[in-house]
C-alpha cells in the first residue's frame, strides 16, 4: 500500500506557492499495538497554512522541510490496533496532506458522528471554519441580538459562517467581500442584510451608510485597509475579534498602519485576538449547535473542491488570491 504525500520542500517567505511543495510516495508500514491506519478522503486548505509553512514567530512551530504539509483532514479508519478506534469509523484531525496516516490517535481531533451530513463538512462548517465562527462571534465578540455585526472576507468559509450564525441569534449583518460575485453571494446565499464590495466602493463611506448607529461587532479576517475603515465607525462598547490577517502577505519588516488607539479609546471598545485552539475542550458545543442549524436549513454551505493530490501545491496561493468560491478542499479519496 502506498501513501501519497505533499511535502514542504522549500521554505516560503509569505504565501506558499506550488514551487515550495513536492509530491512523494512512501510505503505504508505495519501497525503496532496502540496504532490505527486512516485512509484520508479530503484535505483542508486554510489561511493559517501560510503561517505554518513560514519560519516566523507563530503560535505553533513551522512545518519541517521534508514533512507532509500540516493540515486538517478527514478519513476512515481501515485498520486498528487501538482500543478507542474501530474500523469503519470516520475521524478528523491534523493529519496532514497525505492519503494514509498511521497514528496513535494524538493528532485526531474527533470522531465524525454526523453521518447524515457530507463528510467534507468536517473540514469546513463542522470543522475549523464553523467552530471558529461560532466561538469567535459568540464568545470573543460576545455578539447578541440587535447588534450590528460587520464581517470581512464575508463570503469565505469562516466569514459566511459568522454572518449566518449572527443572523440565527438576531443580529444585523454587513459583509465585506471582493467583487460582484462574492457580494452577491453574501446577500443571496448567506443572508447578509448588506454587502460592500471593497474593490469597487469607498469602504468607510459604505460602512457608514450600512451601519448608521455604528459597528457593535467586527469580525476581522483581513487586517489592513479594510479594517482601518471599520475602525472609524465603531459604536460605543464595540468588540473586535482578530481572526485573520489575509491582507498582510509579509511580516518582515512588520507593517505599519494607522494607529487605532484613539478609536478604541473613544468608543470604549475591546480588540482581542482569537484562536480556535483555545476552545478545544468545548468544541462539542459548537458541533451540536452547527449540526442542528444545518439540519434545520438555517445555514447554507458552499464548497470549492479540487481533485487529487496534484491540485494541493497551488491551493494555498489560490486561497490568498481569492479564486475559490467556497470552502477550499482537496478530495484525494
Amino acid at each position: 500500500m502506498k501513501n501519497t504525500q505533499v511535502i514542504l520542500a522549500r521554505r516560503p517567505v509569505g504565501v506558499p506557492a506550488a514551487s515550495h511543495f513536492e509530491i512523494r510516495e512512501t510505503a505504508v508500514a505495519d501497525l503496532t499495538d496502540g496504532q490505527l491506519l486512516i485512509r484520508v478522503s479530503h484535505w483542508s486548505v486554510d489561511p493559517a497554512m501560510r503561517g505554518w509553512a513560514n519560519d516566523v514567530p507563530n503560535y505553533s512551530p513551522p512545518v519541517a522541510l521534508g514533512d507532509p504539509m500540516r493540515s486538517f483532514a478527514v478519513g476512515e479508519v481501515i485498520a486498528s490496533r487501538h482500543p478507542d478506534y474501530a474500523e469503519g469509523e470516520v475521524v478528523e484531525g491534523l493529519l496532514g496532506w497525505q492519503t494514509h496516516v498511521i497514528t496513535d490517535g494524538s493528532d485526531i481531533g474527533r470522531k465524525v458522528t454526523e453521518t447524515d451530513l457530507p463528510r467534507s463538512y468536517a473540514l469546513g462548517i463542522m470543522g475549523l471554519n464553523g467552530t471558529t465562527a461560532y466561538f469567535g462571534l459568540l464568545e470573543s465578540c460576545a455578539a447578541k441580538a440587535g447588534d450590528t455585526v460587520v464581517v470581512s472576507t464575508a463570503a469565505g468559509a469562516v466569514g459566511s459562517a459568522v454572518g449566518q450564525v449572527a443572523k440565527v441569534i438576531g443580529c444585523r449583518t454587513v459583509g465585506i467581500a471582493g467583487g460582484p460575485e462574492k457580494t452577491r453571494a453574501c446577500l443571496e446565499t448567506f443572508g447578509y442584510d448588506a454587502a460592500i464590495d471593497y474593490k469597487a466602493e469607498d469602504v468607510a463611506g459604505a460602512i457608514s451608510a450600512a451601519c448608521p448607529d455604528g459597528v457593535d461587532c467586527y469580525f476581522d479576517n483581513t487586517c489592513g485597509p479594510i479594517s482601518d475603515a471599520v475602525m472609524t465607525r465603531l459604536a460605543q462598547g464595540a468588540r473586535i475579534t482578530i481572526c485573520g490577517t489575509a491582507a498582510i502577505t509579509e511580516w518582515d519588516p512588520l507593517p505599519v498602519g494607522p494607529r487605532v488607539h484613539r478609536q478604541l479609546l473613544v468608543a470604549r471598545a475591546r480588540m482581542q485576538g482569537f484562536l480556535i485552539f483555545d476552545y478545544k475542550d468545548r468544541l462539542h458545543e459548537a458541533h451540536a449547535a452547527l449540526a442542528g442549524w444545518l439540519r434545520d436549513g438555517k445555514i447554507t454551505v458552499r464548497e470549492h473542491i479540487l481533485d487529487g493530490p496534484e491540485a494541493a501545491p497551488g491551493a494555498i496561493g489560490m486561497l490568498y488570491r481569492g479564486e475559490n468560491t467556497g470552502k477550499l478542499i482537496v478530495k484525494v479519496g
